[in-house]
């Protein structure tokens, strides 16, 4: 009888922390959401009013800072991380607000560690080894996570939940190839974002590259199209 009081008690116990974790990455994309809306406005960041009212920022990332995600819940995983990577950005610029570009920041991406999802890690470690690593084949998150260039496929005024994730991967993959300024197509010239020629692997495990622009462009580019990539954009994305 004791045994199976133990047994209950663990069975208990689990449950309640899997009930606390769901509360908090449920409250987490709510308020995620409610910031996005407050702060983002057509692709753009609002850094000076939340450098000047950087509360609710805070309390977000000290939130996240205690949430645990699994793989195994793809997208609950995939949601936290991409919104936490965006999160994180917008803190970076803020912490170092009035600045020209992530770029000015040294170490920004790669050196600058991040008290998130009970890890201390780089935004770079959040892209390459959780999301990339993790999901190979799922390209589309270079539609999502925002560098806060100018460059990069626009920020949206909304957080990515798990219950819309896939209509918003496809959502953002979309608008950013059927984008005239993102594509550039000039006859049977096409030049492209540097994304594709920094992250080539991510676009080729269905063919090259033009192939997977065409999965998602409406004018499809030329079988024979001569591809070239314009210099990234690092101007800060910052609404003004």
């Amino acid at each position: 009888m004791k045994r199976f009081n133990n047994v209950s008690l663990i069975v208990v116990l689990l449950f309640t922390v899997s009930l606390v974790s769901a509360q908090s990455t449920s409250e987490f994309f709510s308020k995620s959401d409610a910031f996005f809306k407050a702060n983002v406005n057509n692709g753009r960041v609002d850094y000076k009013s939340i450098k000047e009212n950087p509360k609710p920022l805070n309390d977000l990332l000290e939130m996240a800072r205690a949430i645990s995600v699994s793989k195994d819940q793809t997208a609950v995983y995939q949601s936290f991380w991409i919104n936490g990577y965006n999160l994180l950005v917008i803190d970076g610029i803020v912490k170092n607000y009035p600045i020209k570009s992530p770029l000015d920041k040294p170490g920004f991406f790669d050196k600058t560690k991040n008290e998130i999802g009970g890890k201390s890690i780089t935004l770079n470690d959040i892209e390459n080894k959780l999301l990339r690593k993790n999901f190979p084949k799922e390209a589309r998150f270079h539609f999502v996570l925002v560098c806060a260039g100018l460059g990069c496929p626009p920020i949206i005024n909304e957080a990515y939940t798990p219950s819309k994730l896939e209509k918003q991967l496809e959502r953002q993959t979309k608008l950013a190839l059927n984008d005239p300024r993102f594509i550039q197509v000039n006859k049977n010239k096409v030049k492209i974002s540097q994304i594709f020629e920094w992250y080539k692997v991510d676009f080729e495990h269905d063919g090259k590259v033009t192939d997977f622009i065409n999965k998602y462009k409406t004018a499809k580019l030329p079988e024979k199209v001569k591809v070239s990539y314009y210099p990234y954009d690092w101007t800060l994305n910052e609404l003004k």
